[in-house]
This record gives structure tokens, sequence and C-alpha cells, in this order.
């Protein structure tokens, strides 16, 4: 603790610092550095970077060697927590949850947020999440109101050990006062930004060690029903891919996920950048320095902005997520499986980008009568449905034009070329569209693969945008 309050002196010491862009400079670690991660513990030698790096000025030799020893920030930081209510959790869940919430100038949301969490969740779901509120404001007044309306609306919730309720004191923040305005935002924005960053790494290293998996909310959030079902699905169907942040939502800090182990580094990140730049763009650099490139973002999106007033002085914020769908939505199963064409690929628009829930596809040249998509299974599976959507809202013409859906059994060939001989026409595709339900009462044997078939020679190009598949249990299982 006596070094963590070392690291905040000295952190209220910054002033204005060189004129090198932090942006170029990311640029510089990104072309010298070779980062790879490994859990570790914070070695007294990083205790005083983290030191250093708040007091010297900006420069590139000084982030290169920082953003190498990230991997070594998998130690929790030294901070002493409140519990306004609630207990520590008794058992590791599955997902936390976590939020924090400042005093508004207008409007308060943070109530309905919670029961949103609460009210989209099924008694089984419920089992296997923990929801952390972290109360960030410095208006003692205002955190006691908070703590009784929730304690009396979610008390059920509080005693289940569902829903804890933190705060740290003043004392362990940085001076907020006097700091870089980047981007020729006004001071008070960068105070409250700056803030921000603060509070949300306060926030994921007390949730470190608290479930496998994190996801981040605001306090204006409203939930899609059984979004940890539907969470839990597409974390199934990265099963053996490699990723750092999965986004449920294209708004703000909302709906981010990662790994709990994760959350330590990120807390560390946050605070060495927090006078820097608002938080969802140092999650941006955050993803890409652990080597995730692109964007995994899926859809329909699990959650909702709902507020109308900012916590940043009340100003309005009416921005909507127009990929999100309230009612429950069944993500598809997707098995594992090897995906093949014989299309001309354009570019790296490759088969397997339509096999995903991602919002990506596969886009090949025009096809001929004959050509084929095909998938096949790791495993024999029984199918409940099928839904195939090609073309995009951009390239509307773009579609399957004459197509049929087939599914195959008896597999031959090695592993990298195998298919099935035998297969079933379930169907042809309708305005580059297919759809099927019931298909386990229509198709008597397991199936083994499946693939789109092109009847007819076009001479425009074709997306597939997507392609769902939703399996039921075989018999006696």
């Amino acid at each position: 603790m006596r070094n963590n309050l070392k690291y905040f002196d000295k952190m209220r010491c910054l002033r204005k610092r060189s004129a090198v862009s932090f942006l170029g400079v990311l640029v510089i670690c990104l072309l010298f550095m070779n980062l790879y991660i490994e859990d570790g513990y914070v070695l007294e030698g990083d205790k005083q970077l983290i030191r250093e790096t708040a007091t010297h000025q900006l420069n590139p030799e000084r982030y290169v060697h920082t953003f190498k020893d990230l991997s070594n920030f998998s130690g929790s930081i030294n901070i002493s927590y409140r519990y306004l209510a609630g207990t520590p959790l008794p058992r590791k869940r599955y997902l936390t949850i976590g939020l924090s919430s400042v005093k508004r100038k207008k409007g308060n949301y943070l109530l309905e947020t919670i029961k949103s969490i609460f009210e989209q969740s099924s008694y089984e779901e419920l089992k296997e999440i923990a929801v952390v509120v972290q109360l960030a404001d410095f208006d003692s007044a205002w955190c006691e109101g908070m703590v009784q309306d929730i304690s009396q609306k979610f008390a059920h919730h509080v005693i289940a050990g569902r829903l804890i309720v933190i705060h740290v004191p003043e004392e362990y923040y940085p001076v907020l006062d006097g700091l870089k305005r980047n981007y020729n935002d006004p001071e008070d924005r960068v105070k409250f930004r700056s803030k921000q960053n603060v509070d949300y790494a306060f926030l994921l290293n007390f949730c470190a060690n608290l479930s496998n998996y994190y996801v981040m909310l605001e306090d204006d959030v409203r939930c899609s029903k059984n979004f940890l079902t539907a969470v839990k699905k597409v974390i199934t169907s990265r099963e053996g891919s490699y990723w750092v942040t999965l986004e449920f939502s294209k708004l703000g800090y909302i709906g981010k996920l990662y790994h709990s182990h994760d959350l330590p580094r990120l807390a560390h990140f946050l605070l060495m950048f927090y006078q820097e730049m608002p938080c969802d763009w140092l999650l941006i650099h955050f993803r890409g320095l652990l080597a995730q490139k692109e964007v995994i973002r899926f859809k329909p999106s699990l959650f909702q902005h709902m507020g109308y007033y900012s916590s940043y002085k009340g100003a309005e914020n009416k921005l909507k997520d127009d990929d999100f769908e309230e009612e429950s939505f069944d993500i598809p199963d997707n098995p594992p499986a090897n995906l093949h064409t014989n299309m001309n690929v354009f570019e790296n628009y490759e088969a397997s980008k339509a096999y995903s829930s991602t919002d990506e596809y596969f886009w090949g040249k025009a096809p001929s009568t004959g050509d084929f998509y095909g998938i096949v299974f790791e495993k024999p599976i029984k199918i409940s449905k099928i839904k195939v959507v090609t073309g995009t809202e951009d390239r509307q013409n773009d579609i399957l034009h004459h197509g049929a859906l087939e599914v195959g059994e008896k597999i031959v060939g090695s592993k990298k070329g195998r298919q099935c001989t035998t297969y079933l026409r379930l169907g042809e595709f309708k305005n580059g569209n297919f759809e099927i339900t019931d298909v386990e009462h229509k198709v008597l044997f397991d199936i083994n693969c499946m693939r789109i078939l092109v009847t007819k020679s076009q001479k425009e190009w074709l997306i597939i945008r997507s392609i769902s598949i939703w399996t039921s249990q075989p018999p006696n299982q």
C-alpha cells in the first residue's frame, strides 16, 4: 500500500509532456515490439517502471520498454475496497458483470440497468453470474442514498451473493487537475474521462478473480433476454481460437467481454495511460497490443444504451445500437467443421467468414453451375434448423440467384479432402436466402456434410453473409 501511495504521489506531479503524439508512439511500439503474453506477477522493478512512467516525459524508447513489460502486469493493484452492500463471493462464477456509476446532473439509470440484468436472466443463468456495481462518486451522501435504494430493491440478489456494491476512497485516486489537454479537450472533460479510466481500472482489479469471464457495461444499459446463454454459445464457438475482446455492442464501453485473467493487465494499462484518451480508445490499443488485430463483434447486439443524458455534464446522449434485439434470439450452434469451396475467392473473404457470428462474410467471384460451398462436420450431428443468407445491404445483387442446399452422409477421403458420397436435397434458395426447420424429422441419418450448390451460372459475384445451424440431441443421449 505504501508503494501504491508513493505511485499516486508521483502521479500528482504530472504536467505538460513531450509533444510527441501518443498515437505515433503506439505505432513505434507496434513496430519494435514482439509481445508474447505470459502470466506472472508485478515485480518491484515493474512497480518502479510505473512510477517512472508517471513522472518522466513520454518518449518512444520508454514506451517500448513499458509495453514489453506489460506481460508481467498480472498482479493485482493494492487497493482497499469498501463493501457498501454484499459480501465476498463464496464461489467462482462463470461471468462477472461490472458497472461503474457516478452522480449525474440529469437522470439516473443505474437501478433500471441492474433490474434489466436480473429480469432478463433465467433462474439457471442467475446461478452463474455476479454483478459488481462500483459507486465511483466522491459525494458520500449520494453513495449512501444509492446503496439504500439498491439494497431495498435488490435485497434478494444481495443476500444470494449475486450483487455486490463497492467504493474506492478518494485517497487512492491521483489528483485529476492540471492534466494534459490532449485533442484540445476542455479541462473539465479531461478530468472526467481521466477519472473514468481510473474508475474502470479499480473495478477491473476488483473483479479479476470472481469468475472465468468478465463483461463491462455502462450504468444506462438495457439487456437482451437470456444474454448469458447467448454469450456462452459464442464463447463455445470460439474455442481453440485466440481472442482478447469479444464485443456484444458497438457503442462505447458496453458489452465488451474479456477473459478474467486479462483483467489485472487491463487495469494496469488504464492506470498507466489514464490521462491520454477516453477509455474506449485505450481499449482498442490494448486489444491490438495483445495481438488481436481485428474487432470481433457479434450481431444482434445483446446490450442497448437507454440513457438520454450523459454522465458528463448531463449533456444529451441519444446514441442507440441499431443491431440490438431485446427479445430472446437463438444464436446458432454451428458445430466444429472444415469449410471449403471450389469458387474463386475474392481477396481474404475466405469460406470461414460465412460460418461465424461475427460481422464478416464469404465473397466469391461469379460462380458457375456445379460450384459449391461445402461444410464437413468433425462429428456426425442431428440438425434442427438451417438458415443461410446471401448478399448484403450494400451489394443486394451479389446473392445466390439459383441454388440448392443439401446434406450428406458417408464420408470418404483424407482429413484435408474429406467429403460425403451421398447427398439429400432439402430445398432451393429463394431471393438469395434459405431457411428450413424440423430437419431432424426430415433427415433420418446423422449428418456428416452440408453444401450450398450453385444450380445455374450467374454473372454477379456471390456473398454468403451467414450460415446458421442449430443442432438437436441425438436419440438416447
